[in-house]
């Protein structure tokens, strides 16, 4: 499958693109990177440029979380931190609300996100498309981290394995998005034979609240979904656990990664990271959202290792991170 992101995008974004793609090809190493990026150290990152003129230095930073429920909330979340982030930078930081994990994608490759967590899955092709420089996740006190893919179903729906799913439907979030489409794509073919459109009618929520909350209410009988989100869910009384059956729980993946633009200056990059490394967590509103999952501090990563799990499941799928 290839991912081609002016299709995600859709026609309003493809002018926006082009325009962030005018930047000619250098020769250089870039592995998957897009034709505009370099990667001479060969940590699967562009590089920032070498010439100060092709580096940024905004008055105002522009901050998104990936979009997984209602961005009202993450708002609220994220306002502690971003008030550190204000101190630590001395610069305005505004948190942008995206509705979909293409949107996020395409505001940091036009150059209007500066800085960003994005979700598993659109982790990749935010790298190689936009520039995207990951450097923290999220972990427990103990240094734990992650979450599963589940695919879930309500009491009473008939399902009672992953192959009463056959001849159903079966609710995904986004293609991008690791557990709400590629790593249950890549299981339900290799472990259990079963292909969208031939076994199963697959349809898309948007969104991995969306796909638990359709299920809670009948509307989905099953859904790949991340039990992260789905625990903050309950967590918040949004849905009761009585009216959710699990199928079937993967491995553990990483979690939301946060990083940069690629071509924001150094020294700001550094401040950046530094801001996510020392933030203080207790009594902010940050703990008191994300406790729900056990999370209570950034721990640092790197793309190339944290991720290569995430690639493989992409391989799996035959997914290209080439942008036109």
């Amino acid at each position: 499958m290839k991912l081609d992101i002016k299709l995600l995008l859709g026609a309003s974004a493809i002018a926006m693109l082009s325009m962030g793609g005018a930047a000619s090809a250098q020769e250089c190493e870039r592995g998957d990177l897009d034709a505009r990026f370099c990667d001479e150290d060969g940590d699967m990152l562009a590089d920032t440029p070498t010439d100060p003129a092709d580096q940024i230095d905004p008055d105002t930073l522009i901050f998104a979380y990936t979009p997984v429920e209602d961005p009202a909330v993450y708002a609220e979340a994220w306002a502690d931190f971003l008030s550190h982030l204000e101190s630590e930078t001395g610069k305005k930081v505004t948190f942008f609300p995206v509705q979909n994990n293409a949107a996020q994608i395409e505001a940091m490759r036009s150059g209007r996100l500066h800085i960003a967590g994005f979700n598993t899955g659109s982790n990749p092709l935010a790298v190689n498309c936009a520039g995207f420089k990951p450097f923290t996740i999220m972990a427990s006190e103990d240094g734990s981290f992650g979450y599963e893919m589940e695919i879930i179903t309500y009491p009473g729906s008939g399902i009672e394995s992953i192959e009463d799913i056959k001849g159903k439907k079966l609710a995904f979030t986004a293609p991008t998005s690791n557990s709400g489409f590629k790593a249950p794509s890549a299981i339900l073919k290799a472990d259990y034979d079963l292909l969208p459109d031939r076994d199963f009618e697959p349809v898309f929520s948007g969104k991995h609240d969306n796909s638990v909350l359709g299920v809670a209410n009948k509307d989905y009988p099953a859904a790949a979904i991340a039990n992260s989100v789905m625990g903050r869910m309950f967590e918040r009384d949004v849905v009761d656990r009585d009216q959710i059956v699990s199928l079937y729980k993967s491995q553990t993946f990483p979690t939301t990664a946060y990083g940069v633009a690629y071509n924001l200056k150094p020294e700001l990059q550094d401040k950046i990271r530094g801001a996510f490394e020392n933030f203080e967590w207790e009594g902010t509103s940050l703990k008191e959202e994300f406790e729900k999952n056990g999370e209570g501090q950034f721990i640092p990563i790197t793309y190339k290792e944290f991720w290569d799990v995430i690639r493989k499941i992409d391989a799996a799928n035959g997914v290209s991170y080439a942008c036109e």
